[in-house]
């Protein structure tokens, strides 16, 4: 069988690759393909022979790889590879220590996403732009705010695999909804909050009624924060704009009619209380948002819904990639299990399982994925509904100064609330003191990527 076999990815994997060889020359055209009518690419061509030997050494936080590694080693019985599950924090830490020492780390690692930004600079990842991994050309695959976020500073260098995507949505009680006497149909409730007039006056009933809508009071204005980051690729400051000076405006009404009790409603006794006692109503979260609330609140099936973010607020909640460090000496066996973390029919019905959401369009326009339904929300087309949102999401940046950003920004928000002081001047204030106190950092960084 030829190198590079061709996997038609809305088959059952396996069995093509029993049956199905083809040149290697026609694969890559096919993936590469001509979409400039839109059309998504339907086969991947694995890089390597299904008989490459070696061994690599992967790291992750989940011990759910022990199950895809057994489904990897059906394609490529070869290649051992030998897991290290660690806590998050540990990983991340042990990471940047052996990157540092020149020494000792992983062949290929499970990166999140507020720790990427440690492993920036040129020379510690692989950068899989590079003709030896080509994965440029499945980028049509993914969203751009996906394909992206997993870049260097100056989006040069693809330095983690895109893989997964956490949606921001709304969970909504429907219950309590048509008590009040608001939509209780997803889509129709979704468009109708888009309106933030709307959106005031379902807080203001359910308010009248000791209920709370949201969780945290800035939602919308941190949310939208997190959509766009906080510097872009030329290091510009991202967070004062019309549409943040807007929603800090929107907030301040909403924290005005008392619409959140400013905690957790689901890892915190308190939230869980009120969601117990029917005081909580609603609240954004990520696609994996139904998991937890099922974990917490098992009684409450059949009684939640999800929708979409109130007042055209769209945004990621994080996530994670899968990188290997340049200090690997077997990049080919890691490049070849990372193309299977991604790429597989059956490793994907293993995510899924644990609340993971695709962000590769040939596992989501799947039969078996868009016909699922959540029995917890009612027998609601989740993933379907999910999907939807994804190419909403906006492009941005992360880089390691969003980290000592974030205090920059939330002690003046929380400011600006509390004393109701004009947001506009807030965020002029806030990006002026930014780019005073990390104005070095800023230099830097720009000297580092050859910036003017």
């Amino acid at each position: 069988m030829k190198g590079k076999m061709k996997v038609f990815l809305f088959l059952v994997i396996f069995a093509v690759v029993i049956a199905g060889c083809s040149s290697n020359k026609k694969s890559d055209n096919d993936a590469n393909g001509d979409n400039a009518a839109g059309n998504v690419p339907t086969e991947i061509t694995y890089t390597h022979e299904f008989d490459l030997e070696g061994e690599i050494d992967f790291w992750s936080w989940d011990e759910m790889f022990e199950d895809v590694i057994v489904e990897f080693n059906k394609l490529y019985p070869n290649i051992k590879v030998n897991l290290t599950v660690l806590p998050m924090g540990e990983l991340h830490d042990n990471l940047a220590t052996t990157i540092a020492a020149g020494r000792g780390a992983p062949d290929a690692v499970h990166v999140e996403q507020g720790q990427f930004p440690r492993y920036q600079a040129e020379g510690l990842l692989v950068d899989f732009l590079q003709p030896e991994y080509n994965l440029q050309r499945y980028k049509d695959l993914q969203s751009e705010y996906n394909w992206e976020r997993w870049k260097s500073v100056d989006g040069k260098r693809l330095l983690g695999f895109p893989w997964d995507v956490t949606a921001g949505v709304f969970y909504y009680r429907e219950d309590i909804y048509e008590q009040m006497g608001l939509p209780t149909d997803p889509e129709e409730l979704g468009e109708y909050l888009q309106d933030p007039e709307n959106v005031l006056d379902a807080a203001r009933t359910l308010a009248a009624n000791d209920i709370y809508m949201y969780e945290f009071r800035d939602s919308p204005a941190i949310q939208y924060g997190d959509a766009v980051g906080y510097f872009d690729s030329e290091l510009n400051y991202t967070r004062n704009d019309e549409r943040m000076i807007e929603l800090l405006d929107f907030v301040k009404e909403g924290v005005q009619i008392g619409w959140a009790p400013q905690m957790s409603l689901v890892f915190s006794d308190e939230g869980k209380q009120l969601v117990k006692q029917g005081k909580a109503a609603s609240f954004p979260a990520g696609t994996n948002g139904s998991r937890h609330l099922e974990e917490a609140f098992p009684d409450l099936k059949g009684k939640w819904r999800v929708t979409k973010v109130p007042a055209g607020v769209n945004f990621g909640l994080g996530g994670s990639t899968f990188s290997i460090p340049e200090q690997s000496d077997s990049k080919d066996a890691a490049f070849a299990f990372l193309e299977f973390l991604n790429f597989s029919e059956e490793a994907w019905k293993i995510y899924v399982d644990k609340a993971v959401q695709p962000a590769w369009k040939h596992i989501t326009q799947l039969p078996w994925y868009l016909e699922h339904t959540n029995e917890y929300l009612g027998g609601q087309k989740d993933f379907a509904f999910y999907e939807t949102i994804v190419d909403n999401i906006p492009v941005r940046r992360v880089t390691p100064l969003d980290g000592p950003a974030w205090p920059l920004y939330i002690d003046k928000i929380n400011e600006s609330i509390d004393k109701n002081i004009d947001s506009r001047t807030t965020l002029q204030q806030i990006e002026d003191n930014t780019l005073k106190q990390l104005g070095p950092d800023i230099e830097k960084l720009k000297e580092e990527y050859g910036m003017e």
